[in-house]
């Protein structure tokens, strides 16, 4: 399980390599994790599942996830194809 970096309040953002499409990513800390999609032709993320994090603090991971956004997609196709 790739960690491919890690933002802040020390998440995990992996790219799993058996992973199923859209391209996506999971933000993982203690007793949460969330799912984002990676809109990469249109600069954005959108959530797709969350356990444990609030509205507030999935806002600022978002944001986190946006600005490393093209990174996160060269990364999905690396690991992907």
């Amino acid at each position: 399980m790739p960690t491919i970096f890690r933002i802040r309040h020390g998440y995990a953002v992996r790219i799993y390599p058996n992973d199923h499409r859209p391209p996506h990513v999971h933000v993982v800390g203690p007793e949460t994790e969330a799912r984002f999609e990676l809109l990469c032709d249109q600069g954005a993320v959108r959530l797709m599942d969350n356990y444990g994090f609030s509205r507030g603090r999935l806002n600022a991971i978002a944001q986190e996830l946006i600005d490393r956004l093209v990174d996160l997609c060269d990364a999905w196709g690396t690991i992907h194809g």
